[in-house]
């Protein structure tokens, strides 16, 4: 068994959750969340604890269950954490003259091409930027889904990827580049 798997989910207060046809439903205050769970993985709401287990007659191969055990647990835990508390990441621009604005759900990036890049925000996302002086520009973004976030700040980070040799592009905030050297001093 998985011991992610085994491990149950406490329901903090004011989320609901609820199982109809293998789809967990949470409902909290920072939003609602569905996840399709597998037919060989049996889920149980008890004591406001949610719990997984393997189905033992289904056709699937037990391999293939021990990892569905665990991976249905994660997915449910992320989305009831992210129904109560909410995701959260900050990502900074490094890079003279990058700049970064918003308009609602929709970024404009300025990251030394010859065009502004936008991107659309789905309605799940909040952003906020901040362009201070003398500081790097940040993207602040919030969600209740964690997969839908981590995959928009992906997205961004593609833009342009940071590079280990000035440490220049789109970096999550504290995050350290292993830095290369450049070239030696030339050849006598």
């Amino acid at each position: 068994m998985s011991r992610i798997g085994k491990l149950p989910i406490s329901i903090p207060a004011g989320v609901t959750v609820s199982i109809n046809n293998g789809v967990v439903n949470v409902k909290g205050p920072k939003g609602e969340l569905s996840q399709k769970v597998d037919s060989s993985i049996i889920v149980k709401i008890a004591d406001n604890h949610i719990t997984f287990e393997i189905d033992e007659n289904s056709p699937v191969n037990y391999k293939q269950k021990q990892a569905f055990h665990g991976l249905y647990r994660a997915l449910v835990n992320n989305m009831v954490v992210g129904v109560s508390e909410g995701y959260k990441k900050v990502l900074e621009l490094v890079g003279v003259g990058y700049r970064v604005s918003n308009q609602g759900n929709i970024i404009e990036f300025a990251l030394g091409y010859t065009h502004p890049i936008f991107i659309q925000l789905p309605s799940e996302v909040k952003v906020e930027t901040k362009s201070e002086r003398n500081q790097n520009p940040i993207i602040i973004l919030e969600s209740c889904d964690k997969a839908l976030l981590g995959l928009i700040c992906a997205k961004i980070r593609s833009f342009r990827m940071p590079e280990p040799y000035k440490g220049k592009g789109i970096l999550f905030q504290g995050e350290v580049i292993r830095r290369k050297s450049g070239k030696t001093a030339a050849a006598k």
